[in-house]
Formats: structure tokens, sequence, C-alpha cells
């Protein structure tokens, strides 16, 4: 069973940083196409970044230049590193994983696998 958990949120000043991580257990992880998504309270569920085992990964307009995902298979773990952090990037951080085969999205309706999310809040 797929199982995706992560950790680093918290509160940070407008301009500061954190490091979000996901781990993802239950298959291997280069099976796995891994995004990062952020939801606030009304609103639906959107893309941050996609990441697959090929290395690249494609970011949300409202996020480039400021934040990067980066992987390490070994550890099973992706990351999202969010730097010139603002106010308006405060929500719920989530990370999602789909087979590989599936191919790439960033609609979360076509995700499979879900962690419990983690709150990130950017004061001003």
């Amino acid at each position: 069973q797929v199982h995706l958990v992560e950790s680093g949120g918290g509160l940070v000043q407008a301009g500061g940083s954190l490091r979000l991580s996901c781990f993802v257990s239950g298959g291997a992880f280069s099976d796995f196409v891994v995004a990062w998504f952020r939801q606030t309270p009304g609103k639906e569920r959107e893309v941050v970044g996609v990441n697959w085992s090929g290395g690249s990964a494609d970011y949300a307009e409202s996020v480039k230049g400021r934040f990067t995902i980066s992987r390490d298979n070994a550890k099973n773990t992706l990351y999202l590193q969010m730097n010139s952090l603002k106010p308006e990037d405060t929500a719920v951080y989530y990370c999602g994983a789909r087979d590989v085969w599936r191919g790439l999205s960033t609609r979360a309706s076509d995700y499979s696998y879900w962690g419990q999310g983690t709150q990130v809040t950017v004061s001003t």
C-alpha cells in the first residue's frame, strides 16, 4: 500500500524560507510521478509543481523562481524548497503520487495517493 507523509510546515515571516519533505513508501519511488499541491479553505487544490523520475519539474506560474522541487531517490523523498515566501503562499500543502505509466498531470483528481498535508503560514 502506497503511503505518503509530509513534514516541514510551520509559521514563517514574509520573505522567509521553508523546506517541505514528502516521504513515499509502499512502492519503488521511481515508479511514481509525485507532485506538490496546496489548498486554502473554500478553494480547490491547486498544483505547485510536478516531478518525475527523469529529474525535471514543472511549476505553477505563481511560484516559478521562488520554489524548487528536488528528489532523493535513495531516500524515497521529494522536497519542496520555498524561498521568498509571501502571505498568499499560506495554505495546507499536500504531496500526491500517481503511477508513472499514467503520465504527468497537474490535476489533483488524477492523483491516487495523498499525504495528510502540512500547514504553511506566512505572516506579514
